[in-house]
């Protein structure tokens, strides 16, 4: 039986050739463009391969490699996913509606830095209550640390982080604990090392580009296979390696003209999938667009993705919480009550800008969602990897608000009508921050990196030596989470604040209800107190320094005014209720309900 693990997609090549461990064998052009080994003996499960394009004598990785144990410039090897006995044979997968993701990277998520290190911790979440966890890209990328999104094997998980193997492992662990896992992709482009997909075929495009070079292509000429190679790249995830889910990176950066956008294609087969596999399978789009037509269903002419990130409420409750006004917070910043009054439009209208100006892209932003959209398709948090990695420094909110003041933020994100995500460490109000870095091995590119970010916040007034060099091991070791700090008081305190909310969510059915339409909310600037409602259950949020008195809305929130309210939920044990009255100390958050005559 021929051996196709080494068939290769070369149409730019007039001559391939396979060297495999010591031996060099020819390659025959077939069909589409494919070549596949001449004269190939049976080999071992495991060996050491590259391609020889045209006259070259060094050989270059597979694009679909499995494994890229000498990164990125070595050469490839072979892996068989069947190797590995699951015993998640009872998992049944989760769905995003009602669920908690927690965001993490691997590489900074425990002092070893690797995916079995990280199964050690994974008794954490199931303690803490949440349902997915979520890796930030876990391809191989160039260097040995990073973030993940400058990967350019998107098939090969990066070695240092354990490989292939060792990410079976860490799944198969999360699903022995009830954790369902979404994976964090990029298709939208490639890194600046190690990239050669473009020695074998037109997988770049050459008529978009974006953000951070060449856009894929899935539009141009010869984009069938292109688009094949992400399809199939997103089938490898959910089934060699079980996952629940993914999260399709920047999705508005995958540029396609075609009339079956790639997203859609996408979830398509990914659906088809699903019913074969027999569980629900994830896929969630980060997004800026504020566009519908992504969680839309194909009948209204949209791409049916389960999900997408939404920034309008990690804006909004970030300059409610901080009072930063610059960048992007400005429009958030204008409404009433400095971001209250755009939580009140977010909560209840899902987007902020839905056609609405938008000050700092200078021009009208998004369009507003279906009347029929599930809120939970919507996943926010009040810190991710983005909006705290992309800072000049890599701050925390915990470096400059209290335990008291995020446990109001963590009470407005998991109360909202969305679906909250975590980012590691947010439970217990982690101080370390969380850095860009990297460690391109080529002195050029490391360079070129590190002139780049301290350029980029330059324009912003941020000094030179204010900026962390990206390359500096200091800046990755700064940013490993410190699981010390959970033996501090008031670390412990709000990782509690945390657990009672996420148990709330499980035994209170209001706060997974889908439906915009049954939230209300209202914003009392003037005071600095937020409440919004969800069903039967009031939420009040004291954003302000001082103690509030609050009328709770009996007409709004309960159907009789001879019930009286009960605090369900509370950030301090001194909220005080009389008659239809509330009294919130500073910085407070609490969840009331009715009491049945």
């Amino acid at each position: 039986m021929r051996d196709s693990r080494f068939d290769v997609w070369a149409p730019f090549a007039s001559r391939m050739r396979v060297e495999i461990d010591d031996a060099t064998f020819e390659m025959r052009r077939g069909d589409g463009d494919w070549w596949r080994p001449v004269d190939l003996p049976e080999l071992p499960g495991e060996v050491d391969y590259g391609y020889l394009i045209d006259d070259e004598t060094t050989p270059t990785p597979d694009p679909r490699s499995r494994r890229q144990p000498a990164g990125v410039h070595g050469r490839s090897r072979t892996f068989d996913p069947g190797w590995y006995e699951w015993g998640d044979g009872d998992w049944r997968g989760r769905q995003l509606a009602g669920g908690v993701i927690y965001e993490l990277h691997v590489g900074t998520f425990t002092p070893d830095g690797t995916l079995d290190a990280a199964i050690d911790r994974l008794d954490h979440l199931v303690e803490l209550g949440v349902d997915f966890v979520e890796p930030m890209p876990v391809n191989a990328f160039n260097g040995d640390l990073g973030w993940g999104y400058d990967g350019v094997y998107w098939y090969a998980v990066h070695e240092p982080y354990g490989g292939p193997a060792a990410y079976q492992r860490f799944v198969d662990a999360c699903h022995e604990r009830g954790l369902g896992v979404i994976q964090d992709v990029v298709y939208n482009h490639l890194g600046p090392a190690g990239n050669y997909l473009g020695k074998f075929g037109p997988y770049v495009s050459s008529r978009h580009q974006t953000d951070w070079g060449d856009a894929i292509n899935v539009d141009d000429f010869d984009s069938d296979e292109v688009r094949r190679y992400l399809i199939d790249n997103a089938l490898m995830w959910v089934t060699d390696f079980h996952v629940d889910g993914l999260r399709l990176d920047a999705v508005h950066a995958l540029i396609d003209t075609r009339a079956t956008h790639i997203l859609e294609e996408i979830a398509n087969e990914v659906e088809a999938r699903s019913a074969f596999l027999g569980r629900p399978l994830t896929l969630i789009a980060e997004s800026d667009m504020n566009a519908p037509r992504l969680i839309s269903p194909r009948a209204a002419g949209g791409y049916a993705l389960s999900g997408q990130w939404s920034d309008d409420f990690h804006h909004a409750a970030h300059v409610a919480l901080t009072r930063e006004d610059d960048g992007y917070y400005e429009d958030f910043a204008q409404t009433a009550g400095h971001g209250l009054g755009a939580l009140e439009k977010v909560l209840t209208h899902g987007f902020f800008h839905d056609g609405a100006m938008s000050t700092f892209r200078r021009r009208h932003h998004g369009r507003p969602l279906g009347a029929g959209t599930y809120a939970w398709r919507l996943v926010v948090s009040t810190q991710n990897h983005d909006q705290i990695g992309n800072r000049a420094r890599g701050d925390r909110l915990s470096e400059k608000l209290t335990a008291e003041q995020l446990a109001v933020g963590a009470t407005l994100m998991m109360c909202s009508p969305f679906t909250p995500m975590l980012f590691m460490g947010e439970e217990w109000g982690a101080l370390t921050p969380f850095q860009y870095f990297s460690s391109h091995p080529e002195p050029e590119l490391a360079e070129a990196v590190t002139k780049g970010r301290r350029e980029e916040f330059s324009r912003m007034g941020w000094g030179e030596t204010e900026v962390p060099d990206p390359q500096d091991f200091d800046t990755f070791r700064a940013s490993r989470l410190d699981w010390m700090e959970l033996d501090r008081p008031e670390r412990q305190w709000l990782l509690d604040v945390y657990k009672r909310l996420i148990e709330l969510r499980r035994t209170r059915p209001e706060l997974t209800w889908p439906w915009l339409r049954d939230v209300s909310a209202k914003a009392q600037p003037e005071l600095g107190v937020l409440s919004f409602w969800r069903g039967d259950l009031e939420v009040v949020c004291n954003f302000a320094a001082e103690p509030r008195e609050v009328e709770l809305d009996v007409d709004v929130a309960w159907t009789s005014h001879d019930d009286l309210p009960e605090v369900v939920f509370t950030t301090n044990d001194e909220v005080r209720v009389e008659g239809t009255r509330a009294t919130l100390p500073a910085h407070c958050a609490a969840v009331f309900a009715p009491i049945a005559d």
